[in-house]
């Protein structure tokens, strides 16, 4: 099996679709390589196209805070998404993308084994929970897929756009933070 530096070789040298022509970076993913949680969203933005690193704009700083607040040290977790290349002026990813670009994230899920996944917001948790998963409705809900427990929470950019939904993110969280424990125990 690959290691985690011979997978984002092969990440970067991707030519399956067209977005590797857009890009600045190829976005792999980063954080504990024994990390027992992972958060992946949707698909780099543009300061993550500008510096090859998930979430570290605003949202990827929202995220931070709401990591800090309920004690889980970033460094310790691990954080990617399904794209690893920006789509053009932030559009949502396009299927035949997604379809391109899933196997690196299995792979790097297969390297890791995380014993959580937290998909952060809909369409990631659309993609690996559930095609009809409802956000509003199912965050914070935790499902059995295979080897992991998975929930979805509310994509950061979204609590900067709608800041109502704030409370019910770290309450996702603190249960995340719980689960965490809950498991380290069993």
């Amino acid at each position: 099996m690959e290691n985690l530096n011979e997978l984002r070789a092969r990440c970067e040298a991707c030519r399956a679709c067209s977005l590797c022509q857009t890009r600045t970076n190829c976005v792999f993913g980063t954080g504990s390589e024994t990390a027992d949680v992972m958060f992946v969203g949707e698909a780099p933005g543009e300061k993550e196209d500008l510096s090859g690193v998930p979430f570290v704009g605003r949202a990827g700083q929202l995220l931070d805070r709401y990591l800090y607040a309920v004690d889980i040290p970033r460094e310790s977790v691990y954080i990617a998404n399904i794209l690893k290349c920006r789509p053009p002026k932030n559009r949502d990813p396009l299927p035949e993308e997604e379809d391109a670009c899933i196997g690196f994230l299995r792979e790097q899920v297969k390297i890791i084994k995380p014993k959580v996944i937290v998909c952060l917001g809909r369409i990631a948790a659309m993609r690996l929970i559930k095609p009809d998963y409802k956000i509003t409705k199912e965050h914070g809900e935790w499902v059995k897929k295979g080897d992991f427990l998975m929930t979805a929470v509310y994509h950061p950019a979204a609590l900067l756009r709608d800041p109502n939904k704030k409370e019910e993110m770290l309450a996702d969280m603190q249960k995340i933070k719980e689960k965490l424990a809950e498991l380290s125990e069993g």
